[in-house]
């Protein structure tokens, strides 16, 4: 199936079809924010942001232009958002970033409950995690480990949800491609 019929499946809510534009232009898109914000965490963010607003406006995505030059345009405009608040509130951000950051480190001793089930996979497991991205690992911890919803995490973030959507189906993925690499 081509692009174009992903996006179709895309407008009707299909999940795997998410999944598969997802996969087909993270690449492109992040390789674009990169070369603007020379900065891997900022270009990841903003790839993220991009996907989710793509995804949350799938419905006004007109077939007559390439859709990967509209996901360009996406993220060109978040980048550029970024920019003016940065210039605006830069050192009460970094303040609140690190004190946020301080904040959502993640407890790597496990709980007699954890110890229970299997703890040697478990501890396996966590330290698969630990490889990820703090924000990656967030989404990973309060989905698997809290159980709470999309809509509990977005909540407790602040975000929308389906950016939350997209963190955690990004993190599920790299995730796995560290299981993987591992031998697990």
């Amino acid at each position: 199936m081509d692009l174009d019929k992903y996006i179709i499946a895309a407008k009707s809510n299909d999940q795997k079809a998410f999944n598969h534009i997802l996969n087909s232009c993270w690449n492109e898109v992040y390789g674009f924010i990169l070369k603007r914000t020379l900065n891997e965490n900022d270009a990841e963010d903003i790839t993220i942001q991009t996907f989710a607003r793509a995804f949350d406006k799938i419905g006004t995505f007109n077939p007559e232009y390439q859709f990967k030059t509209w996901l360009i345009t996406i993220a060109k405009n978040i980048h550029i958002d970024a920019i003016r608040r940065a210039k605006t509130d830069i050192q009460q951000e970094s303040e609140q970033s690190h004190q946020s950051a301080m904040a959502t480190i993640a407890d790597i001793n496990p709980t007699p409950e954890d110890a229970l089930i299997t703890a040697q996979k478990l501890s396996e497991l966590r330290n698969n995690i630990k490889k990820l991205k703090p924000h990656y690992q967030e989404v990973i911890q309060l989905f698997y480990f809290q159980e709470l919803s999309y809509a509990e995490i977005a909540e407790k973030l602040d975000e929308p949800l389906s950016r939350i959507k997209v963190k955690l189906l990004r993190a599920r993925q790299l995730l796995a491609s560290i299981i993987s690499e591992s031998g697990q």
